[in-house]
């Protein structure tokens, strides 16, 4: 088994979904289900921020004139369902489903074309970037699949590859760092390589920010996002010993 993780980069006005995303910047969107049919597609999606950009989330969601996972830039036509499961202060799940038309396409139905059934999906948004990893077999073609996906986003969509590698059957954990997302681990990284966690610190997240070439705010939101699920996995496996302690 591999998995192959790329990501397409919306330009303004092709997707209601990712101009939200852009105007709310501490705001992300991760999934927690997604699954395809040649004719269908179903996933449930787990939004993060502030009640404003919740608010305009949802109605990206209900009110777009397409569904925001299909590649068609103009509306498709399909007729689409959108549940909201779960809503609060600062999170939002939400259930879509649509059934294709003539015209519709979108990653997941590319990936079954070219790289078949059993595919796993997993994305994760923030700002105008959409990540996809795809865990798939061992000879899938990927690069059949990438060249088709390149030719259905079009100009209005950048597309690049980050990574395919090969799964270990032999590890049973995933690290913590691996377990972050790609934008907030290597956010992470450049903070620890460039001295921001550093006293005195060598670097200013500001100046950070001008060397990464992303906002300010967008770089302190990884940074807290990648802190906090750091944070809270060491205490978690602390408490695991502490529990497996007290049993001897």
């Amino acid at each position: 088994m591999r998995e192959f993780v790329f990501a397409l980069e919306y330009e303004p006005g092709t997707n209601p979904v990712a101009d939200v995303l852009a105007d709310y910047p501490d705001a992300s969107i991760r999934s927690l289900s997604c699954h395809v049919t040649r004719d269908s597609l179903w996933r449930v999606d787990h939004a993060e921020g502030s009640a404003e950009a919740l608010e305009a989330l949802e109605d990206a969601y209900k009110n777009a004139a397409f569904f925001a996972d299909c590649l068609v830039k103009d509306d498709c036509g399909a007729d689409c369902e959108v549940q909201v499961l779960d809503r609060s202060n600062d999170t939002l799940v939400v259930y879509t489903y649509w059934d294709r038309t003539d015209v519709c396409t979108s990653v997941p139905h590319v990936a079954l074309e070219y790289l078949g059934e059993g595919l796993l999906f997993e994305t994760y948004r923030e700002e105008r970037r959409y990540r996809w990893r795809i865990v798939l077999g061992s000879d899938a073609p990927i690069h059949e699949f990438f060249d088709a996906l390149g030719d259905e986003v079009g100009e209005c969509t950048g597309i690049e590859m980050l990574r395919l590698t090969e799964l270990d059957p032999d590890r049973n954990h995933i690290e913590p760092e691996q377990a972050l997302p790609d934008e907030q681990r290597e956010a992470l990284r450049a903070a620890v390589e460039r001295g921001y966690y550093e006293t005195p610190r060598r670097i200013e997240l500001g100046e950070l920010a001008e060397q990464l070439e992303i906002p300010r705010s967008t770089l302190s939101y990884r940074l807290r996002r990648a802190e906090s699920s750091l944070a809270t996995s060491f205490v978690e496996a602390d408490d695991s010993l502490e529990t497996l302690a007290a049993g001897l």
